[in-house]
């Protein structure tokens, strides 16, 4: 099976995470955001620059670096 992360998910393509992995700062941030397993995600917007993009789940939308993107594992 091939682990995917959030940031390589396609714009308006959805996903649903199945882990967080990382340092506990950045860990404790998503999971309080509500980003836990089972969670549906999906990217809506990219910076001009490319990094950050914007993450729309549970109703809001996040800017998730590219660095803590690839922590976020989904299936």
């Amino acid at each position: 099976m091939n682990t995917r992360t959030i940031n390589t998910l396609a714009i308006e393509e959805t996903g649903i995470v199945s882990k967080i992995m990382g340092e506990e700062t950045i860990k404790r941030r998503l999971l309080d955001l509500g980003l836990i397993e089972g969670t549906k995600i999906k990217p809506v917007l990219v910076s001009p620059s490319g990094d950050p993009r914007a993450f729309e789940f549970r109703g809001g939308l996040i800017a998730i670096r590219k660095e803590d993107a690839e922590n976020v594992k989904i299936k």
